[in-house]
């Protein structure tokens, strides 16, 4: 069966992910991995308990140690990797060619996975990689279909894993210096600050007498015959600090990548032989996790059992927020079918997250109140189980009394179910999302 392999920054997340059925899920190494931002799993004790949890559910555990280390970070390495080993994940997810000598030369046991920060996309790679004591390899997102199958033909001794879903870099597999140019903080060390991503206006520019961009108070028109246009780059939230950026008559051209979004390729995928299927956002809520593990893991199941692929599925993940969709390099020519042609920057229209099963009596369920929702809203309820839709009838404080809507986050209220609504041993992560 083809492994669903979803991210964990948290255990929380974690717990989530295995609820709506992921067989294993990867976290980052605190210090060297690509997300260094503060999470649970800075605390080694944290990190112990999440390997032991995953593995007495018979799930699989990953550590992403991934980083691309200058030497003060080779010389600390070993020493704080050893607590790490001593808790048994059942891999490490490694770029380096340095780091992957030493961890194979002090713990030849250990079982080692190509990160896709290595940039495997060629079948002698693959080769290569597996003689050195690599078990799996996860190949690069700027590979097309084909050009997978072909790997996987080529070298069918050897595990592969490809991403399925979420956010794509602006630079190869990942390898970018943008944030260390604007921010000073280094992309390849973990302290990305996704500047690729923020919002940006552009300004008119002209050069001054010494040759340096201005911004122009009040911008002209742009004059198609000039051949390009020098605009200057203004972040939200960051007044006064300008870019210099070129603008034709085709527009201004920022980087912010739409997200990956690959459920109608897993029944190919599957069918090719790929060991692992992998969901981005080791960042993200335990929302997104599950809502994207539920629909991938259906995919999967439905892919084996030989059943055509359900378009409702894509649907399904345009609940979550996301900047757009794009199947990335997967193919050249997308079919109209798979394609937004009329929205360049998409959101989360269609639902909001707005609350968080806490526990259910007599037909009642307990809610952490996320967002505002009120009596009579059309709501869908998320389950491990399976997803229900019905409207809200009723909706209590936490006293008793009737009141129309629940406030918003900090409140905790219960609402009715409908008959027929059963929630079972799945209530601990039920999720109420709310139509809009």
């Amino acid at each position: 069966m083809t492994e669903l392999l979803s991210p964990a920054g948290t255990l929380k997340s974690m717990r989530f992910a295995f609820a709506y059925g992921a067989d294993a899920v990867y976290a980052g190494q605190p210090r060297y991995s690509l997300r260094v931002r503060n999470n649970e799993f800075n605390k080694l004790e944290n990190l112990a308990a999440a390997v032991e949890e995953a593995h007495g559910m018979g799930k699989q555990f990953y550590l992403a140690s991934n980083i691309a280390p200058h030497n003060d970070k080779v010389k600390t390495y070993l020493r704080d990797l050893e607590p790490v080993i001593e808790m048994k994940p059942d891999a490490l997810i490694m770029s380096d060619p340095g780091l992957i000598m030493l961890v194979k030369d002090k713990w030849p046991e250990q079982q080692v996975h190509l990160s896709v920060q290595a940039n495997a996309v060629n079948w002698a790679s693959v080769k290569f990689w597996g003689k050195q004591g690599i078990s799996r390899v996860i190949l690069s997102r700027e590979l097309s279909l084909d050009e997978i199958e072909e790997i996987r033909s080529q070298v069918p001794e050897m595990e592969l894993e490809v991403f399925v879903h979420g956010a794509l870099c602006i630079a190869y597999s990942g390898r970018c210096l943008l944030s260390g140019y604007m921010t000073h903080r280094d992309p390849n060390q973990g302290a990305c600050t996704n500047s690729c991503r923020w919002e940006y206006n552009a300004h008119e520019a002209k050069e001054n007498e010494l040759g340096d961009l201005i911004a122009v108070d009040k911008p002209q028109l742009f004059d198609p015959n000039d051949e390009v246009q020098p605009v200057l780059l203004q972040e939200k939230s960051r007044p006064g600090e300008y870019m210099p950026a070129y603008e034709d008559e085709h527009g201004t051209y920022i980087m912010n990548s739409k997200d990956l979004r690959a459920v109608q390729h897993v029944e190919r995928l599957v069918k090719m032989g790929i060991h692992s299927l992998k969901i981005e956002g080791r960042t993200k809520s335990h929302y997104y996790v599950a809502r994207t593990a539920q629909v991938y893991r259906r995919a999967i199941d439905e892919a084996h059992a030989g059943k055509p692929f359900d378009m409702n599925l894509m649907q399904e993940l345009d609940h979550l927020a996301n900047r757009g969709y794009t199947e990335g390099f997967y193919r050249r020519h997308v079919p109209s079918e798979y394609q937004n042609y009329t929205q360049g920057n998409s959101a989360n229209v269609h639902q909001q997250f707005v609350g968080e099963a806490l526990e259910v009596k007599d037909n009642w369920l307990t809610l952490d109140v996320k967002n505002r929702f009120e009596q009579g809203d059309q709501v869908e309820l998320i389950t491990p189980n399976g997803n229900q839709r019905f409207h809200l009838t009723a909706i209590e404080n936490k006293k008793g009394h009737a009141i129309d809507a629940a406030p918003g986050s900090g409140h905790q209220v219960r609402i009715q179910l409908p008959e027929g609504v059963q929630l079972g041993d799945t209530a601990d992560y039920a999720m109420l999302m709310r139509y809009m």
